[in-house]
């Protein structure tokens, strides 16, 4: 069962998340509405199951709750491949959106790196910071063990931008945690 559930909590966010590879439920609830949009999208098109519960200190502002969701998830991410052996480890997917095209690869590695090449024209789209995109990608790979691409290629609307961007992410995962039945996909017989 390639699941996992991981809560953690600071003295920042409380943070509860359910993950599935091979779908489910989704349920958001961050506090953020354009990140739980966001979150929304990766999991359809990540082919996920997904709950998050996220409450954070969205006073002072949504860095801690964007940040630590994404450590959870990645976390969860991480646990739920278990040793990662079976998949296809690699994905890429390009993703338009209206006047915007973002690409995201990833390799299910254990090596934790992440790319990021995207500018915002807009500083906020509601409650989110859009400089939050890549603090969140980073906690996520990170944390889940990826190296991970994204680049924003080009576009004029940061909410296109953004949403293309989290779904290239997501289908690029979703290419990479396809079952294939083998075992591990490396030279050295283990990640």
């Amino acid at each position: 069962m390639r699941t996992a559930e991981i809560t953690r909590s600071t003295k920042e966010t409380q943070i509860t998340v359910w993950l599935s590879l091979d779908g489910g439920p989704v349920e958001i609830s961050t506090g953020v509405g354009f990140f739980d949009h966001m979150l929304n999208s990766f999991a359809v098109h990540g082919g996920l199951g997904l709950k998050v519960h996220t409450e954070g200190d969205l006073y002072v502002d949504c860095h801690h709750t964007i940040e630590d969701t994404g450590i959870v998830i990645g976390q969860a991410l991480c646990q739920a491949l278990g040793n990662k052996g079976g998949i296809q480890r690699f994905g890429s997917f390009f993703i338009p959106m209206d006047e915007a095209l973002a690409f995201s690869s990833v390799d299910i590695s254990g090596r934790p790196f992440l790319v990021f090449d995207a500018s915002f024209p807009e500083e906020s789209i509601g409650g989110y910071d859009s400089c939050m995109t890549e603090e969140f990608f980073r906690a996520l790979a990170f944390q889940a063990g990826i190296t991970l691409h994204l680049k924003c290629e080009y576009g004029k609307n940061s909410h296109h931008m953004t949403e293309a961007v989290y779904k290239a992410a997501a289908h690029a995962l979703k290419a990479a945690v396809q079952e294939t039945g083998a075992g591990v996909l490396s030279t050295k017989g283990i990640l």
